[in-house]
C-alpha cells in the first residue's frame, strides 16, 4: 500500500483487538492486488436499538490505479463478523478487479 491505512470511527471506540483486526486484514488485500493506493476503513455502529443491540457498519474505500472500489456490507451486531464480512467483500471486489485488468492487458497485448 503506498499510502498508510486509515480507520474511522463514529459513534464508538474500536478495542485494540478489532483495530489490529482491520490492520491485518488490510495488509492482506494486498495478495490479491499488489497496486493499491490507498485503503480507508470506516466502522460505524449508526443505529441504536433497545431491542436489538448495537449495529456495526464496515465501509472499505480501496484506491487503485484510476478506480476506487468501495464495499459496503450488511450490518451486524458483531463487530468481528461485520470486519469479516467487509473485508470478505473487499477481497472479491479486489481480485475482480485484477482479473478485469488482467484480461484487458491481454486484449491490448493481442491487438499489438
Amino acid at each position: 500500500m503506498q499510502q498508510p491505512l486509515q480507520i474511522t470511527t463514529h459513534n464508538l471506540s474500536l478495542s485494540d483487538v478489532a483495530e489490529e483486526r482491520i490492520r491485518s486484514r488490510a495488509e492482506k488485500l494486498e495478495r490479491f492486488c499488489d497496486q493499491i493506493i490507498s485503503c480507508h476503513v470506516t466502522v460505524d455502529a449508526p443505529h441504536h436499538h433497545k431491542q436489538k443491540g448495537e449495529s456495526y457498519d464496515v465501509n472499505i474505500a480501496i484506491t487503485v490505479p484510476g478506480e476506487e472500489l468501495v464495499v459496503k456490507h450488511e450490518p451486524d451486531e458483531d463487530v468481528y463478523v461485520a470486519i469479516r464480512d467487509s473485508f470478505d467483500a473487499a477481497e472479491r471486489r479486489l481480485k475482480e478487479h485484477s482479473e478485469r485488468r488482467s484480461g484487458e492487458a491481454r486484449r491490448h497485448a493481442g491487438k499489438s
